[in-house]
């Protein structure tokens, strides 16, 4: 009886379907090798922990921090964009911590946006963005993503009648692995801005790349219009931090300041400090990182093609995602592989209509477990 209508609006996860799986095989005496989630199992660079260890030390550190303590963090995240990127923000005005990645993106729709607004979102995508539109009460115009395209999304095939007050996009890309060159920013930049809409590109896996590939930042493409949500959790391996920050359009950042004003304050004092110093570290410390989840890459999508499944060789993310043939219900074949083998996968209907008939793994096992669980669910029937 108490529910709003905001939170009805929020769809449901099949996750709890596959939590619920993986407990039936705990049950059935199952070992579960859980690659469902996208939580980077490495540890954070040993100087990033140290850092936080002596600020719990420091009895300053326990107080509420107010913006002006977010200084440190927001110029190094600046020096951080600057430095990978080359791109110029200034730190005060066009830059602002948030409490990981996701909660900033909720928080910018509310800030951005007025309940009946249409967002543009690519289909697939990850689920967290259908929540956090419902919440903030928009309407949701879908981009197909497809494997011919790349799975980018193709803006000249938004209905004329569609006036979006934003688009969300992704690149590296969750669940599909795809990626992006500066000269598709430039040009998502420039039919936004045509069009009186805010560019938002999340782009948590800016450093889990592989190869010679780098991934460039919307931001190359100018602030005007355009903001990037960036997170420590993929890229420093400090998911459970929740610590990020945003940058861009100093009016989206003023904006954004605003709502999260009125409902939260900033990260603990230790874990800017932790953050702050993770982003100054070289960039080798980063790509050490990426080449673990490079190896595991290289080991899982051979034993997946062996399998006959259609899966491209990711150059980035932690992810890869895979066309099983002749699958039909994404859903039910993740469950019964759970339930049967102990290997947990995300179905690809969980992240929309267009992922049916995909599933993703998350490379977040060593690569005799990911050969081994591959092993595994060649044993499941896909029907």
């Amino acid at each position: 009886m108490w529910e709003s209508r905001r939170a009805a609006a929020v769809p449901g996860s099949v996750f709890a379907l596959m939590d619920a799986a993986k407990g039936r095989a705990r049950v059935a005496g199952l070992g579960i090798v859980d690659l469902s989630i996208g939580s980077s199992d490495l540890p954070p660079p040993d100087a990033v922990l140290e850092v936080l260890r002596g600020a719990t030390r420091d009895a300053g550190t326990y107080r509420y921090p107010l913006f002006s303590d977010t200084a440190p963090l927001r110029e190094a995240a600046a020096g951080y964009l600057a430095r990978r990127f080359g791109v110029a923000v200034d730190p005060a005005r066009e830059v602002l911590p948030l409490i990981g990645a996701q909660e900033g993106l909720a928080h910018l729709l509310l800030a951005v946006t007025d309940p009946g607004d249409t967002l543009l979102l690519p289909d697939p995508c990850y689920p967290p963005y259908l929540g956090a539109a419902a919440v903030a009460g928009l309407n949701v115009v879908t981009l197909p993503l497809r494997p011919q395209a790349g799975f980018l999304p193709d803006l000249d095939a938004v209905p004329v009648g569609v006036r979006p007050r934003a688009l969300l996009l992704n690149y590296p890309n969750n669940p599909t692995s795809a990626v992006a060159d500066a000269a598709f920013f430039r040009r998502a930049a420039a039919w936004c801005r045509a069009r009186g809409t805010l560019l938002v590109h999340d782009h948590p896996y800016a450093e889990l790349t592989f190869g010679a590939y780098r991934a460039p930042s919307a931001l190359e493409a100018g602030l005007e219009g355009v903001v990037e949500l960036h997170s420590l959790s993929k890229t420093h391996h400090m998911g459970g931090f929740r610590v990020g920050f945003a940058a861009g359009d100093a009016g989206v950042i003023a904006a954004l300041a605003r709502v999260k004003g009125a409902i939260d304050f900033h990260p603990y004092l230790g874990i800017q400090r932790a953050a702050a110093h993770a982003l100054g570290l070289p960039d080798a410390v980063g790509r050490a990182g990426a080449a673990v989840f490079e190896a595991r890459r290289d080991a899982l999508v051979p034993a997946l093609r062996e399998l006959g499944w259609e899966v491209a060789l990711p150059q980035a993310s932690m992810y890869a995602w895979a066309r099983v043939p002749g699958l039909r219900d994404s859903v039910a074949f993740a469950v019964r592989a759970a339930e049967s083998t102990g290997v947990a996968i995300s179905p690809g209907a969980a992240f929309g209509a267009g992922g049916e008939g995909f599933v993703r793994f998350a490379l977040v096992q060593p690569p005799e477990v990911l050969r081994e669980a591959t092993r595994r669910l060649g044993t499941v029937p896909t029907t």
